[in-house]
């Protein structure tokens, strides 16, 4: 098995930053912690700070959830360089519900190396090939739809029914994460190969993603550390591409008291109740108390974070529990 590095230092010579939010209901405490973090390691860096809005998913997408998250980033004092529902930047658009034409031609690239083939398995299909043990949690695709014979594949007809799945190969993806450090994935064990266009003829994430980091330029990417897996899957695709990769750094996730991360269906933590019950500068001060960049959760401005902050302050853990006595008051 071939181990290959990944080099995650981009080349450009302006540091880019995104928060890339789904528009798909209200952000809650973990958006915001994602969205503060990656904003203040922007600014410490002089770099700029992109807004994009991954509304892929036109079910669940709506535009006003979009305005509604650019209102709370304003309101905490989170400001961007580009991007947003205005789509101001020379990368425009930033919407990813608007950027067909970029991801049909790096489908195309990836089509012409062989490397893809049709794939009609259903999620049930999928789940009833594994025993519960061996994705913990994850889909592992067992090959089933994989043409019997070793890539570069035959051509196959683009308007064939089914997702367009990428094989991968038994090689080793290796990287530094700036906050959980060396990783090593096997992408054939721990995923298998996955889909960059789905059935429908939505665009997968893990395709676009890497689609809209390169082409805005983007040299560090924030998220929480639910998605290390997929930057293996994404640095695969970059590796195709051609295009350089942004440093990754992956948070630990905020869980409420009894454990659980946060989703949009926790009210209590929703930008609308924490709006209601706190000022900005005492939802960024809690935040940077959870991030360990201050001693104390005592209110604070984001601008006053900028000097201070330093990425090895992070907690290097999977999950943070939020101490609910910060968030009495």
């Amino acid at each position: 098995m071939t181990d290959h590095h990944i080099d995650t230092t981009a080349e450009t010579h302006v540091p880019a930053g995104r928060f890339a939010p789904s528009p798909s209901g209200r952000m809650h405490l973990g958006n915001i912690f994602t969205a503060l973090i990656s904003w203040l390691s922007a600014r410490k860096s002089g770099g700029k700070w992109i807004l994009r809005i991954e509304d892929l998913d036109p079910q669940r997408s709506k535009t006003e959830y979009a305005r509604q998250i650019e209102d709370d980033l304003d309101w905490l004092g989170l400001d961007w360089d580009e991007g947003g529902t205005e789509n101001k930047g020379p990368a425009a658009p930033y919407m990813q519900s608007q950027r067909d034409d970029f991801y049909a031609e790096a489908l195309e690239r990836i089509r012409s190396l062989g490397i893809t083939y049709p794939c009609r398995c259903t999620r049930a299909d999928i789940m009833a090939t594994q025993a519960p043990h061996e994705s913990d949690g994850r889909i592992i695709y067992s090959g089933t739809c994989r043409p019997a014979e070793r890539p570069p594949f035959p051509a196959a007809d683009t308007n064939a029914v089914g997702a367009v799945r990428l094989y991968v190969p038994g090689d080793e993806i290796t990287f530094t994460d700036g906050v959980f450090g060396r990783q090593c994935v096997a992408l054939d064990r721990h995923c298998g190969d996955f889909v960059i266009r789905r059935a429908d003829g939505a665009w997968a994430y893990q395709l676009a993603v890497v689609v809209d980091d390169a082409l805005m330029g983007v040299t560090e990417v924030v998220r929480g550390c639910d998605l290390l897996l997929s930057a293996a899957q994404q640095l695969y695709i970059y590796s195709l591409l051609g295009y350089p990769a942004p440093a990754y750094y992956h948070l630990p996730l905020i869980c409420n008291s009894r454990g659980q991360r946060l989703s949009k269906r926790d009210e209590a933590m929703s930008m609308a109740e924490l709006r209601r019950r706190f000022t900005a500068e005492e939802i960024i001060g809690k935040l940077a108390s959870i991030a360990r960049i201050t001693n104390d959760c005592g209110p604070c401005s984001a601008k006053s974070l900028i000097e201070i902050f330093d990425w090895s302050a992070i907690p290097r853990q999977h999950s943070v529990v939020i101490d609910q006595n910060i968030f009495e008051g």
